[in-house]
């Protein structure tokens, strides 16, 4: 038996978080109930306006499981973002205060909320809008209305699921969220009804909360995050850890914000263009190109920001001298890269002159490789095989009346 929904719900589900975080671009994302970490694996790939991604959940095998997923690839590493990026999971509970969960632009709750009991729903109630505060929060949950339109499905769309709220009653407890906590709501919904049946409303109904400000434009993320509770490894129990948060997992993605890691990124980026200048010359020269080698220099140099500054767009002959190549720094300063990471000839200039271990002319204005360096061939091979171990993680998720019906 196929699911009846093209995307499956699931992805319906996710897509509708990853759309809200491109239209509203919250710095500061916490997904409670992350399970599998796909939400996460997805909003990761958009660092240029998430900063912290947060995922908690209160099964610790499942988030140590999937933290692999979250680790940066080898094409962060190889073109680092231009903003920061740090991913932390925690084993939790959803009812319980905890520092570390305060200060959000976004909480996202897919698919939570029908897994408490109807008693832990007051809790988590204030919990999320009373302690946390966040400026938004996405909640799903399933429309029990839309369930015998769901093929083969009897009872709850999960065994875990303890409740399932009609329109009415979901629209009910919002309500009261709102006018208790300072928040206005809108619903909306994935998964849209098949034949005809159009007074159902969604399979998966959506409410999105915005914290009123009353009339205040202030920043969604005033309020302090503070370090977890508790976060060192060990024998906890799920009993445990409905007290306290336990960090299991936390990664720092490389990024141009890190000093040094810019240093390198720039330097490199200088060197690679230089080579292919180089090369082109060596051709141009008849020079046999397997002799041609790119240089082994890794240096870390000072970077700063500085004004703009006009340079020639001239690219001026590379020429030999001597023993070496002589590169025109104005030449490299040509590739689109490059300045896209220092944006003037004068400052990629300081920096270079600044670093020991590049060779430039006594007046900063030209490039010294060697002529003869014997592993350039080998250092191109390599970066390209680099590039192309770059892949992203695919996932494999089901939906969880799927697997319950036999759907796969």
């Amino acid at each position: 038996m196929n699911t009846p929904f093209s995307p499956p719900l699931y992805m319906q589900r996710y897509q509708f978080v990853v759309d809200y975080v491109q239209t509203c671009r919250p710095r500061k994302v916490i997904d409670l109930g992350c399970a599998d970490c796909c939400l996460l694996g997805k909003l990761k790939f958009h660092r240029d306006c998430v900063q912290l991604l947060v995922g908690v959940d209160i099964n610790a095998d499942s988030l140590l499981k999937r933290r692999r997923t979250l680790a940066p690839l080898m094409s962060d590493y190889l073109q680092p973002s231009n903003g920061p990026l740090t991913i932390e999971l925690y084993q939790g509970s959803v009812t319980e205060r905890e520092p570390c969960t305060r200060g959000f632009d976004l909480v996202t709750c897919v698919e939570l909320i029908e897994h408490l009991e109807l008693a832990e729903v007051e809790s988590f109630s204030e919990v999320v809008f009373g302690y946390m505060a966040p400026g938004s929060v996405i909640i799903s949950t399933p429309n029990s209305e839309f369930n015998p339109l769901l093929p083969g499905l009897t009872g709850f769309r999960n065994y875990d699921h303890k409740f399932e709220w009609t329109r009415a009653e979901f629209q009910a407890w919002a309500y009261r969220v709102c006018r208790k906590y300072g928040y206005s709501v809108q619903f909306t919904g994935v998964g849209e009804a098949f034949g005809g049946w159009t007074d159902v409303g969604f399979c998966t109904q959506i409410g999105v909360f915005q914290r009123n400000y009353d009339g205040i434009n202030r920043s969604m993320t005033t309020t302090e995050r503070l370090e977890p509770s508790v976060y060192r490894l060990g024998n906890i129990t799920a009993n445990i850890a409905k007290h306290f948060f336990i960090k299991l997992y936390r990664v720092v993605y490389p990024s141009l914000c890190d000093n040094n890691i810019y240093q390198k990124t720039l330097v490199n980026e200088v060197l690679y263009e230089a080579q292919q200048l180089r090369k082109k010359w060596c051709q141009k020269k008849n020079i046999d190109s397997n002799n041609n080698s790119h240089v082994h220099y890794y240096p870390s140099v000072e970077a700063e920001h500085c004004g703009a500054e006009g340079g020639a767009d001239e690219q001026l002959p590379v020429y030999q001298h001597g023993g070496t190549i002589c590169i025109p720094l104005s030449s490299v300063w040509l590739s689109p890269r490059v300045r896209g990471l220092c944006g003037t000839l004068h400052r990629l200039r300081e920096i270079l002159l600044g670093d020991s271990r590049m060779r430039l002319s006594a007046d900063g204005t030209v490039l010294i490789l060697p002529a003869d360096d014997d592993d350039d061939d080998d250092e191109e091979e390599d970066k390209e095989e680099e590039v192309k171990t770059s892949s992203d993680v695919a996932e494999n998720v089901k939906e969880d009346w799927d697997e319950e019906l036999g759907n796969v």
